[in-house]
């Protein structure tokens, strides 16, 4: 995967060409080449290369990965304060800690915002599971707070429900 050192490797460069190119428009200008319009079009564009790449050098593209979680599925997300993962019924209340964190962690953007009320960022998570034939029960199994005001040391709050564990089916030895 590419990292920011490497996009910052590539807008150097980017940036070299796109001054090579300004300066052969302005050659062509002074010498009215017939190209001259197409290097003004082929300059700009490179420009717009260039500051493309200078932002993906700025920003991480990384994911946080949690030891001890497991996969999940965004469900439902308002974009604001308030989303939901699903998990697999054979999570274990330690992984679905570690689940729920890593979870908060790569949902909060500063993109987000809080209201008056709420200003955290809630994800739970659920599983689904089948009582009987044709029935699915969503079973919510925790809940994880972080606040939307600040990234750094902000305090993450796990509520792991246990009492919904036990309404998960046991594991079958085969």
């Amino acid at each position: 995967m590419l990292t920011t050192a490497n996009f910052l490797q590539y807008t150097q460069w980017m940036g070299i060409a796109t001054l090579v190119f300004a300066a052969l428009t302005f050659l062509a200008f002074v010498l009215k080449w017939g190209i001259r319009f197409r290097l003004v079009g082929t300059t700009g564009f490179m420009v717009v290369l260039t500051s493309g790449l200078f932002a993906l050098s700025i920003v991480p593209l990384s994911r946080t990965v949690i030891p001890g979680s497991v996969r999940y599925t965004l469900v439902y997300d308002n974009g604001s304060t308030k989303a939901v993962i699903a998990t697999s019924p054979q999570i274990t209340p330690t992984e679905l800690e570690a689940t729920l964190r890593q979870a908060a962690s790569n949902l909060f953007s500063y993109g987000r915002s809080g209201t008056r009320e709420d200003e955290n960022l809630t994800v739970r998570a659920r599983t689904i599971i089948h009582p009987e034939e044709g029935i699915s029960l969503p079973v919510y199994l925790g809940e994880v707070k972080r606040s939307l005001v600040s990234h750094q040391n902000s305090p993450v709050t796990v509520k792991i429900y246990t009492e919904n564990f036990a309404q998960l089916p046991k594991p079958t030895a085969s």
